[in-house]
Parts: C-alpha cells; structure tokens; sequence
C-alpha cells in the first residue's frame, strides 16, 4: 500500500485513488473539473472555486511551477486540487516554487495519479456532486460526514471571499471612477479597470448602497464570486437602487445578479461551464469568441424579463451568456473576460463598459 495514498469519496459513493501531496487536511466540498491546460495558479486562486474540490482534465500539471505575482487572489481557494499527472520538476524563469510546496503553504490538500477522465466522465454524465477528500477509505464514515456537510447551496461562499472594508485602487492615469461591488472579484478586473484609467474602490457584497454617494462615481461593476445567486438576494440592499441610472457592468455572478433584480431567474447546470475554450455568439454582429468561464449556474431564457434582452448565447448549449438592459446603461456577461487563465479575445467589453460611461457623461 503506498504510504500517502488518498481516496476521493463521491456522494453516490463512487470512489477514486490516488497519491497525496500539498498537505493532509480531510476537506468536503463541491467536485467539478475545468478543462484548461494552462493557468493552474490562477484557477487555484480564483474565489469563484471557493468551497469546491477542483479537478484538471489537462493531464500533465505543474510542469512551469508557481509564480508569486500569477495569483488571482490572496491565497488558494479550492478545497482541494486532484490532477492525473504531477509534475515535481518544474522548469520555467519565473517559477518561484513547485506545486506541492504551494499547497502545504496555504493547508491545501492535493491528489494525484487519479483517473481523471473517468471522474470527469462521471461528473458530465451524472453533474457535479459533493465529496470528500480523505485517507480514509471507509465509504460509510465517508457518506455520513458528506450527509452532515450538507449541500454546496447552504453556504454563503461570497462573504468568505469578499472584503470586509472598502479598498481603493488608483489608476496611473485616471479618468473614471468605479464602484466594484466584490462578490469574490479577481485582480486581472481590477488591474483591466486601471489600465483603462478608472480609479476603483471595492466594496464588500453586503454594503448598504442605500447609503453611497453615487455621484463621486462614473460606473458601477458588480463582480464575479462563487455561488448560487439565490443566497445572496435577501442580503443584498440598494443595488437596484444603485444600478437604475448610473453605467454597470455584471460579470458572471454579477451578471446573474442583475437578471434577478429585473425579475430573471437562473438554475444550476449539471455540471458547470468551467474552461478557457467556451464559444460564445454576439447576437448583433454574429460573431463567435473563445472565452474563459467558471461558474455552475446561469440565467434562465425562460419568462425572459421584458426590460432585458439577450446579447450572447453560450454556443454548446445556448444558455445565456450575456444582457443588457433596454432602457438603462446596464450590460452584464457570463464568461470571465478578464480571462487569467484564458483566451483575452473578449477583453473588449471593458471598452465597451467604458464608452457606455462617456455616452452617459455626454448627455
């Protein structure tokens, strides 16, 4: 029996093994699988992985290390990280450590020489499910400690990831004043932000916007983060309020947000869109673009709101993959076009959130 070997323990009872590294923690969690090759660090510290248990269906991992500064948050966020291959000798100019030393660092558990095109095969086929990472191959206990965890719906992920006090961010050249509201944001959307000369200060999910001053700010962007949107609809005040008259921007989470405030609904996909090879459509001009997604839900086209309409479709399955609003400077997308890791081919919505704020400012 090989000495650190560990058992990923699905909730149908399913049992997978494989070879421990990172640390030893026992951890429960939504398993789902994303199918990028590259990227690894910044999907390991992307807070829209917070409470899940992260497979890679690109076989061969960590073969360029870790790099300090490709981090997308300030610690790892997934429960745990499974991979087939593990690379132990990175080679790359910037590799500051391998991934094994990452995840002992930051008490994330990690296995390894699991099959993971029959996980993934498992998830596709019957959707994502809870489980549990252990040394214990015990599938009884294993169950019992699932059934007591309970579901990936009845935890509030975003209050875990977002920040508790308001941060500012200051572009090198300003022009534009953003208020973020961080439902578990990356920092490409904040360094994007910058780069196209809008100040931004983040604000934590749960601030009463009743009480902000909306004047100081030429736009509003509304996050990504983890999470069923549902949980957060009773807590969040003001945003609509907020959002009526002043440019926004919804990504992912936030733009699930958004169909909700408007009367939308949104439901979970069996199991998730989470890759850098998503097509997506622009409706109006036709256009196709590789994109980057992480997310488990997404916005029903089933009693559309009126005073919303579809701008793109997710090309695999036609759900809903972007909206804007008919009579109010509001847009939102499904896809990460801040990308890290992915495709950067939809950054142009930044752009376009931009000249939504200077069409506003000229009225």
């Amino acid at each position: 029996m090989t000495k650190n070997e560990k058992y990923i323990i699905l909730s149908d009872g399913t049992v997978y093994d494989g070879i421990g590294f990172g640390s030893n923690e026992e951890v429960l969690g939504e398993i789902v699988f994303n199918t990028s090759m590259t990227g690894y660090q910044e999907m390991l510290t992307d807070p829209s992985y917070r409470g899940q248990i992260l497979v890679s269906t690109y076989p061969i991992i960590g073969n360029y290390g870790i790099d300090n500064n490709f981090s997308e948050s300030k610690r790892i966020q997934v429960k745990s990280y499974v991979v087939r291959d593990l690379c132990d000798y990175p080679f790359h100019f910037s590799n500051d450590k391998d991934l094994n030393k990452y995840l002992t660092e930051n008490e994330i558990p990690g296995i390894h020489s699991v099959d993971t095109r029959s996980l993934t095969r498992k998830i596709r086929k019957f959707g994502s499910k809870m489980a549990i990472v252990t040394s214990n191959p015990d599938i009884n206990t294993a169950l019992d400690k699932i059934n007591n965890f309970g579901s990936y719906e009845d935890n509030n992920y975003v209050d875990q990831v977002s920040v508790k006090s308001i941060e500012s961010y200051q572009a090198k050249q300003s022009h534009l004043k953003i208020a973020l509201i961080d439902f578990g944001v990356k920092k490409n959307i904040i360094r994007i932000l910058n780069s196209r000369g809008c100040d931004v200060e983040v604000y934590p999910w749960d601030f009463d916007f009743n009480n902000l001053d909306l004047n100081k700010f030429d736009g509003i962007v509304m996050s990504p983060g983890p999470g069923d949107p549902k949980t957060l609809l009773n807590d969040i005040k003001g945003i609509k309020k907020s959002i009526e008259n002043i440019p926004t921007l919804g990504i992912c989470l936030g733009h699930q947000i958004i169909a909700h405030i408007y009367g939308g609904e949104t439901f979970k996909l069996l199991f998730g869109h989470r890759g850098g090879n998503q097509p997506v459509k622009e409706l109006k001009s036709g256009r196709v673009y590789p994109t980057s997604q992480n997310h488990g839900y997404a916005v029903s086209d089933k009693n559309f709101p009126l005073d919303l309409e579809i701008t793109h479709i997710n090309i695999n399955d036609n759900t809903v993959s972007g909206l804007k609003h008919k009579h109010k400077p509001i847009i939102s997308i499904q896809y990460h076009s801040e990308a890290c890791p992915g495709p950067v081919d939809s950054e142009y919505i930044f752009d376009n959130f931009v000249e939504l704020i200077k069409g506003k400012n000229e009225k």
